[in-house]
């Protein structure tokens, strides 16, 4: 590695527990809607195989963990075993290349609608409170949610058992881990948020209540596959999906501190900044704190680029950054960041098409490009 390469501190090597990361730009989970019926495809082959590097970590789109789980079109799932076989090849591929691979599995809790859902029943939640329609990310349609049904108290090691067996699902699919996915105003966020949590029961109301679901969830799925296997994903401070909290450092320090007893592989949190198409604000909160309060490995997420990830290495505020848009346009974003190579401009209008090939695998690598 070149003098001027080894002070790219994205691309240096980092041992991730068991995994010997080469470098520490991350393939964040992103959503492409393209399993169609949520069976993963065999275009994602392709898709994933492109952004693999030798000792790159990867971590699939978000995957649904029962039929209860879904709210988008062709979202894949990993709770049946046409899904498992699906995902064979795909992970196959990621390895074949050297890479890491770790599925994210998420339910979306009342984010969705009775289309969605088996038999057309109302999504669940932690809350019987509905979510106001949205405006999808085209800017275009809208988005509609059916009124949720709150689930009882007896119902709740169900949904978290759908977790573990999802776990399992994923191992046997070929995975090196799993991502619990606890951000974003889905089923586990909308049990950790006040804003949304209105329980009276044991899951709800403190801050203990309230992250008892989220951290069940752990204990199960460590105790499945092995918490040197599992990581979650946190955003304490956003508001996606009407799901904000009143103290989210508070929250962010609680879990974070609470996640070491399960002594899991990583937690990967996103960014309190705000971003939009053109800027990223700086805003007082910091995830600093969370970071020092967690012994494991620490990825961050949320607008970063190259000058900002690099950065936050060297400051040692996170071991591993996440890449989301900039790794979909560009399938070799390790070598261009080691390069400083010009980046491709990722096309908004194409994330969520169903299209198997444009803005999904036709977005050029450096020697094509050049």
């Amino acid at each position: 590695m070149s003098a001027e390469a080894s002070s790219v501190r994205l691309i240096t090597p980092y041992k991730m527990g068991r995994f010997d990361l080469s470098h520490r730009v991350v393939l964040a989970p992103l959503t492409r809607q393209r399993s169609y019926h949520n069976v993963p495809q065999p275009h994602a082959i392709l898709y994933y195989s492109q952004r693999t590097s030798k000792g790159g970590l990867l971590i699939s789109e978000a995957t649904g963990v029962s039929d209860t789980a879904q709210g988008y079109p062709d979202t894949p799932g990993v709770w049946t075993k046409e899904q498992v076989e699906a995902w064979k090849p795909i992970v196959d591929a990621v390895h074949a290349k050297g890479g890491i691979f770790f599925c994210q599995i998420w339910h979306v809790g009342r984010v969705s609608n009775s289309g969605f859902q088996p038999n057309g029943q109302a999504p669940i939640s932690s809350t019987d409170k509905p979510l106001t329609p949205q405006l999808r990310a085209n800017g275009v349609d809208v988005a509609e949610f059916s009124p949720p049904r709150c689930l009882r108290t007896d119902e709740i090691p169900e949904i978290v058992n759908h977790f573990r067996l999802a776990a399992r699902n994923a191992m046997e699919a070929g995975f090196d881990g799993v991502e619990i996915h606890g951000a974003h105003g889905y089923l586990i966020d909308q049990f950790m948020k006040d804003q949304v949590n209105d329980r009276t029961d044991q899951y709800g109301g403190s801050l203990e209540n309230r992250c008892r679901f989220a951290l069940e969830i752990i204990k199960v799925v460590s105790d499945e596959i092995g918490p040197d296997r599992v990581g979650i994903r946190l955003s304490p401070f956003a508001d996606y999906m009407e799901s904000g909290d009143s103290n989210p450092k508070a929250l962010g320090l609680y879990m974070a501190e609470a996640l070491n007893k399960y002594g899991i592989l990583y937690c990967h949190m996103v960014e309190p900044r705000m971003k939009t198409v053109a800027e990223k604000c700086d805003c007082p909160h910091s995830l600093v704190p969370m970071r020092n309060a967690f012994g494991g490995t620490f990825i961050v997420a949320g607008g970063y680029d190259r000058e900002d990830g690099n950065k936050a290495v060297a400051e040692n505020r996170a071991d591993l950054v996440a890449f989301g848009r900039l790794f979909l346009a560009n399938p070799d974003l390790p070598r261009r960041f080691e390069l400083d190579a010009p980046l491709n401009k990722y096309n908004r209008n194409t994330f969520y098409i169903s299209d198997p090939v444009v803005g999904y695998t036709d977005y050029p690598f450096l020697e094509t490009a050049a």
